[in-house]
């Protein structure tokens, strides 16, 4: 959101904090050195509808919202439901996927509702691979793993008298395999011919709320209970442990990593009356508990050099951390003239290990004259440092300037990352100041354009491969032999990021028995490094290189247009979405490359065969928009043969063409 990193935006579900992901990006993409939470874990199907909120949010929801707050409705009908089945696949004939769902509900006792849905998902691998030059074919694996998706998710609510009992939750199971970089012949005496490890994640994924809510002495009331369990545990074959020669196995357990949250909410909210009546008034408090644990992997994963690839996690930093966190908010509006909105939020955190935060929000709106209006916010926000950026602790396979190296991630706790230059984390803090204006609804249209200001102070980010000769002087001292280069995370940088949005509706009949709907959306971000802190225990090796600055700041488009439209004649429906993206800066392997803008088109049409059962064809990025090459192909040869002549942050994928079917059901 808004050009910033996935864990700068505060995800809920009915309103209430969703979890994380155990699983840290480490890799060299979009959101890198971050731990968000994991949508595919919320079956769509599921999904009543998303509120977005973006100015001010920290000051009510507190921790990560720094650039806004994105809040899922869970479907709760008493009745009814519906069912789908999809198909597809991609026009080079790979990636064959399907899925199945459905949704019901059923009615509890005096108005309350008992709400299921169920999903599960296979994809089949897409491989966009060239042929390696040096060995005359295909050796790497690019593109979507192979992948099975089990979700399940329950929403309720029972009332009794003035009160209502509520619950809601999702259960997923996630297994998944993708290559990692292609080893050379020799490499291992068990693969002559070269291999390519696989990896296999395996994941569980719970997150649930229960609580009761009602009128209590005038105020509305909610205490609520939430719990999250993120774990992924990974395994990986076809590879192998030089170090143990011919007695290496070729399958390895690496061990996980799991995350858990529980978060206790109680709030109380009042109508105001009197000369202050079209106002509101809430309060409210929350207690978080965090852990996150990391279980070793098996001692021949990680013995000498360790499984090539991923050795894992080892008893090198054993890690079963947890924290408690303590907040407090209020939050206050005010209707002083009918026309006018004003305000303020406060709310105060305080973390166990690293202390207090306090955050502000004061917000105005003015309603000009009927569906036209302007509006303000200031405010604060702050983003904690999260237990996996702190205690996460591996040895993997990683590229540096196009090749292969083995590189140590390491926790800023970690003797040998302090002699890097490693401190200790805090807190991100952030101001930010928009302003917008909002026309409609009027006659099926209504219009928003917005622009926002956010200056982020403290950022966290993961630092450089940090090598050379006195790393590995370093390394050797603390008897460290497996890897060659060392990572952490750092408050390395402050930054500003600005833009606008603006985002335009309409609906209405254009013939008989003939409706169209347009939605339109254009947003501009401009990410700017405003200080880059230095190594102060070694200043010859950067915190940061020139590709870890753009992963910030400019790996991503800063333009984006979408255009969706919709007609429905009669039976028949037909859909067409665009997408446009700007161009963005990356360096893919040595060189910094500027990436040319794309375009892709989605095309669908649908027919209701009879009431309440529709069947749909569709084609995805039907102009096959492909993403630009490296300028730079020499480099991609000596480092992978040709292998991956495209970059990584491309924002429209590498597979091109696909196709889809689906039947869906109402009932």
């Amino acid at each position: 959101m808004r050009g910033l990193s996935p864990d700068q935006t505060l995800v809920l579900v009915n309103g209430k904090r969703r979890h994380a992901n155990a699983v840290l990006n480490v890799n060299n993409s979009i959101g890198r050195g971050s731990a968000g939470v994991d949508l595919d874990t919320i079956p769509e199907s599921a999904i009543e509808r998303i509120e977005i909120l973006r100015d001010g949010a920290a000051a009510q929801y507190g921790s990560d919202a720094i650039a806004g707050v994105v809040n899922i409705i869970l479907k709760s009908n008493a009745s009814g439901g519906s069912a789908e089945i999809i198909g597809g696949m991609t026009e080079d004939g790979d990636g064959e996927n399907g899925l199945v769902t459905a949704n019901a509900g059923f009615g509890v006792g005096d108005g309350g509702h008992l709400t299921v849905t169920t999903l599960a998902r296979h994809s089949q691998p897409t491989n966009r691979a060239f042929i390696d030059q040096r060995f005359g074919r295909v050796t790497y694996r690019i593109g979507d793993p192979k992948s099975s998706v089990a979700n399940f998710a329950i929403n309720t609510s029972v009332p009794l008298g003035d009160f209502a009992l509520y619950g809601f939750g999702t259960l997923t199971r996630k297994i998944s395999n993708n290559g990692a970089g292609f080893r050379v012949p020799n490499f291992s005496p068990l693969y002559p011919n070269g291999f390519l490890p696989i990896i296999e994640p395996r994941i569980w994924d719970i997150g649930g709320t229960v609580g009761v809510r009602g009128e209590f002495a005038g105020f509305r009331a909610d205490l609520s209970q939430t719990y999250g369990y993120n774990k992924a545990d990974f395994r990986m074959r076809d590879t192998a442990n030089v170090s143990l020669g011919l007695a290496s196995p070729t399958r390895f357990d690496l061990g996980g990593v799991t995350y858990q949250q529980h978060v206790t909410d109680f709030t109380l909210a009042k109508p105001l009356a009197g000369t202050l009546a079209g106002g509101n008034i809430a309060v409210g408090g929350q207690y978080r508990h965090e852990s996150y644990r990391i279980r070793n992997g098996d001692p021949s994963a990680y013995f000498g050099l360790g499984a090539d690839g991923f050795s894992g996690f080892n008893p090198r930093n054993p890690t079963d951390a947890g924290r408690n966190a303590y907040a407090g908010f209020v939050d206050v509006e005010l209707r002083p003239v009918k026309q006018l909105l004003l305000g303020g939020a406060a709310r105060y955190d305080h973390y166990h290990d690293f202390g207090g935060k306090a955050t502000w929000r004061a917000t105005a709106r003015f309603d000009a004259t009927k569906g036209v209006a302007v509006r303000g916010t200031i405010g604060t926000g702050f983003k904690a440092p999260s237990l996996q950026q702190q205690y996460f602790s591996a040895v993997q396979g990683a590229t540096s300037a196009g090749r292969l190296v083995t590189v140590g991630t390491l926790p800023v706790s970690d003797p040998v990352a302090q002699a890097l230059g490693a401190t200790e984390l805090k807190a991100e803090r952030s101001r930010n100041v928009s302003a917008g204006v909002v026309f409609g609804p009027i006659g099926g249209f209504s219009f928003t354009a917005d622009y926002f200001h956010i200056r982020i102070k403290d950022r966290i980010a993961l630092s450089e491969q940090l090598g050379g000769a006195a790393v590995v002087a370093i390394l050797t001292e603390a008897g460290i032999t497996n890897f060659q280069q060392v990572r952490f995370f750092t408050n390395a940088v402050d930054t500003t990021t600005k833009g606008i949005e603006i985002t335009g509706r309409w609906q209405g009949d254009i013939a008989p028995d003939t409706r169209l709907s347009v939605m339109a959306g254009y947003g501009f971000f401009d990410n700017r490094l405003d200080h880059l802190r230095p190594n102060a225990v070694l200043p010859a090796l950067p915190l940061l290189n020139t590709k870890s600055i753009l992963f910030l700041t400019q790996a991503q488009p800063a333009n984006k247009f979408t255009l969706q439209t919709q007609v429905t004649h009669g039976k028949l429906d037909v859909q067409a979405n665009v997408a446009a993206f700007g161009t963005y800066t990356s360096a893919p392997l040595v060189a910094t490359q500027t990436f040319g803008g794309k375009t892709t088109v989605d095309l669908a049409a649908g027919y209701t065969i009879m009431p309440g059962l529709r069947l749909a064809v569709g084609v995805q990025n039907l102009l096959d928009a492909q993403p630009d090459q490296i300028a730079d192909q020499a480099s991609v040869i000596a480092a992978t043969g040709g292998s991956f002549p495209t970059g990584e942050e491309t924002p429209i994928g590498v597979n091109g063409r696909s196709y889809y079917a689906r039947l869906s059901a109402r009932f």
